[in-house]
């Protein structure tokens, strides 16, 4: 049984020192018996997948969301259709197939994040097939309806082979991972899970470890109007939503002379991966800028434009107005980087884990306040508090020179390690088999998944390691080859898994 103590304390060992083990025949031929019969219907199954618009709607819980109902209600059809059982808790869908005690599960969320429709070539909501030749472009197509798509038919593929399995199966589809833990957090307490589960919403080869998400906000009161006696930034704005990389900003700066606007212009063209509009009325300047959007748990992935506006326009002092104070603080603090390293000690990291990250996400005005939120994806090797100590530091310093009515609040999440869990040897045998990868080994990623709710749970795809993650951003799609190569990998699996 995986679940065997002896197995458990082995683990390090099959880590590191185990050559990979082909899958075994059965997972093998049930696997291709996937990819030949299902590749289409996985592809026909995501595009009604897409066509719901799963947002969360702010005071309308998951249970009561019409499109969330829309969405299971087509689950839970299909589900039957191909032979499955399913349990409808409300914000939590649980398909199955087998009997037994033990059980496998697939943990995967039918929510997704916001949308700017303008931003792409066909409606997000409609699975784009055809602008990009070998993608299919859709918001949840990688995050996280395609895998939920994927694993329903790798399911079929088992059912269709009719392999002996020892474990039932259970596919849980949450309908708030995106916006709220809390339902799933309840349903857990009175529902046992799975012993042993993977997790369809990061990277692979296997991910054992998740950084600690984190929020700093950072107010600014609003100033009266300024006198006019120079030039002033008099608005300063960008981001969408917390879990992306913003990928618009635009600052409005009053009294801005043709020279101030080619100083800015210079510096903004030695910047990489921004463009920039500048519309002039009379004095007045508006400045767009535009970089581009990603996950914010891999802001390498992205091109700021928050920070990179606010570095454009650091060609002179800006004072006597919060826009402009606010353009200080984030050339002062947080700087075009992306590891926290001008904020004073926070920057730091982990061997394993990698480092700290620190993104401006969001600005706008919130009431009377010009308000900052800063993402922080942080690993283990420092305390909360500690954190949170070494931020405000750096924040009273910066106030006490700049902004005596300025605040910082901060929210410190909780880094995560599960290194003992018992199939993890199973998910590197097959994706070294799939993908030709030598000397697979567990990761870490930035982002958090409902792994950490489930024991010994485990993600295990649909990213490719090296991969741009296109999930949270304006361009999300899943390749037709990776969308095989995952239900291949995923079938083998759960095959290996549940027999």
């Amino acid at each position: 049984m995986l679940k065997k103590a002896t197995l458990v304390s082995l683990l390090p060992m099959f880590f590191h020192a185990a050559a990979p083990a082909a899958p075994s025949p059965v997972a093998l031929a049930t696997a291709e018996h996937a990819r030949t019969a299902y590749h289409g219907k996985v592809i026909d199954s995501l595009a009604r997948m897409v066509s719901f618009n799963t947002v969360a709607q702010e005071g309308v819980p998951c249970e009561r969301n019409a499109q969330h109902m829309a969405f299971k209600r087509y689950l839970r059809e299909e589900a039957g259709r191909l032979g499955f059982d399913v349990d409808d808790a409300g914000c939590v869908l649980v398909i199955g197939y087998g009997k037994g005690s033990e059980r496998v599960g697939i943990v995967t969320h039918g929510d997704v994040q916001p949308v700017d429709p303008s931003k792409w070539q066909q409606s997000p909501f409609t699975l784009d097939r055809t602008s990009e030749p070998g993608l299919l472009v859709g918001r949840g197509t990688e995050d996280d309806k395609g895998p939920i798509a994927t694993a329903l038919y790798a399911m079929k593929a088992i059912s269709d082979r009719k392999v002996p399995l020892t474990k039932r199966i259970e596919l849980y589809v949450y309908m708030a991972e995106e916006s709220d833990w809390g339902p799933l957090e309840a349903y857990l307490k009175t529902h046992t899970p799975p012993q042993v589960s993977i997790t369809l919403d990061a990277e692979y080869p296997a991910v054992t470890a998740e950084k600690g998400w984190g929020l700093v906000t950072v107010a600014l009161p609003k100033q009266p109007a300024p006198v006019a006696t120079g030039a002033a930034v008099t608005s300063f704005t960008g981001g969408f939503f917390n879990s992306q990389i913003p990928e618009d900003a635009v600052a409005v700066i009053d009294g801005a002379t043709p020279e101030l606007e080619e100083r800015i212009r210079a510096r903004a063209a030695g910047q990489k991966g921004m463009r920039y509009g500048f519309v002039r009325t009379g004095p007045q300047l508006k400045v767009t800028a535009k970089g581009v959007s990603a996950h914010s748990s891999k802001p390498e992935d992205g091109v700021n434009a928050i920070a990179m506006l606010a570095d454009a326009l650091a060609v002179q002092p800006w004072t006597g107005t919060t826009a402009g104070t606010m353009v200080s603080f984030v050339n002062d603090l947080v700087g075009t980087g992306l590891y926290g390293e001008k904020f004073g000690q926070v920057a730091y990291r982990d061997d394993f884990m990698g480092p700290m990250t620190v993104a401006p996400v969001v600005l706008k005005a919130n009431g009377d306040a010009l308000e900052l939120n800063l993402n922080l994806r942080r690993p283990r090797g420092k305390t909360g508090p500690e954190l949170e100590r070494q931020f405000h530091a750096a924040f009273d310093g910066w106030k006490a020179a700049r902004a005596p009515q300025a605040t910082l609040k901060a929210q410190i999440g909780e880094p995560w390690v599960r290194d003992d869990a018992p199939q993890v040897p199973v998910l590197l045998d097959v994706f070294s088999h799939y993908t030709g990868a030598r000397d697979a080994k567990p990761v870490s990623i930035g982002g958090g998944t409902n792994s950490r709710l489930f024991p010994n749970a485990v993600s295990f795809g649909p990213g490719m390691p090296g991969a741009v993650y296109t999930g949270h951003s304006e361009h999300e799609f899943i390749s037709e080859k990776q969308l095989s190569l995952n239900l291949q990998m995923y079938t083998a699996v759960l095959v290996e898994l549940a027999r």
